[in-house]
Parts: C-alpha cells; structure tokens; sequence
C-alpha cells in the first residue's frame, strides 16, 4: 500500500529520475534527509528497480521499431529461448505470451535490411525457434515505461483536488 507521499515520490522520480533530493522534499513538503529514507524505503521494498536514461532511438540510428511474435519448440516453461533472444542487443523486451506464439520481442534496428538480417543471422541461429511473424510500426503515438500509479485517497472530511 502506497500513502500520498509515496505516490508522489513515485510521480515525480517517473517523470524525471534526475529530480534533485532537495526538489522532491520540496514538493512533499520534508526535509531532504527524510525524503532520502523514503526513496531508499521505496528501493528496498523493489517498488524501484532502477533508474535509467531515456536515448532518442533514431538520433542513434535505431527509427525502425518491430514487434516480432516468435513460435519456439520447447516445453512450456522452459526459458532456452527467451534467454537467447534476450541476449540480442537490438531487442528491447522479450514477453512471454499465450496463444499460438510462445514470445513477443519489441525491437529496434537500423532500417528493414538490418531488421532482415537480424532475423535471419541472430533469431534464425538460436535452434528452438520454429517461426516468425514481424510487424513493423509506422508510427508511435504512446511509448512510455510509466507505471500508471492508483491515486490515494483522501481521508475523511478531505478534499482531493484531481
């Protein structure tokens, strides 16, 4: 359970990881020392699991995003495939799924040359995989690593400004 400074803690390192100590107890209204007890209670807690830059992925080179729905031959459980698949530098995550596919792999690369080389040289190499199906994105209206966090309640008698 969260209370209303956790949230906002929470809120506010989303938005920007790089938020100074000083500024978050600003916003909550505590003393830094206190605000630093918190984040290291959040982190001990694994409600954090790390703080990370967010690149330009085509600044980089990397414009084509895909989604491949990989089919693999192994028992169901078994993680041989996703641990090579996780093991491409392009692929960005590897989701278990169900239905007919075993995996779905968000990835980046080059241009539809690289994307096919990749496909062919580095999925094609890991032997438990019996198929392919690829969707290249057009366009990205929404991408985003933040976790939608509840909003807390207000206590009885409290007005909560939304």
């Amino acid at each position: 359970m969260l209370d209303e400074i956790d949230s906002t803690l929470l809120r506010a390192l989303q938005a920007d990881a790089r938020i100074s100590n000083a500024e978050l107890a600003r916003q909550v209204g505590m003393a830094p020392s206190a605000v630093l007890e918190r984040v290291r209670k959040l982190e001990e807690r694994d409600l954090i699991d790390g703080y990370e830059a967010r690149l330009n992925p085509r600044a980089l080179g990397l414009g084509l995003l895909a989604f491949v729905f990989v089919r693999a031959e192994e028992r169901v459980g078994a993680s041989e495939t996703a641990a090579r698949l996780a093991e491409i530098p392009e692929v960005l995550e590897v989701h278990h799924i169900a239905g007919e596919d075993c995996f779905l792999v968000k990835l980046r690369a080059h241009d539809t040359d690289a994307l096919s080389a990749l496909l062919r040289d580095q999925m094609g190499a890991i032997p438990t995989i019996k198929s392919t199906r690829t969707t290249i994105v057009l366009q990205t209206t929404k991408e985003t690593a933040r976790i939608p966090l509840p909003q807390p309640r207000a206590g009885k008698g409290e007005r909560r400004n939304v």
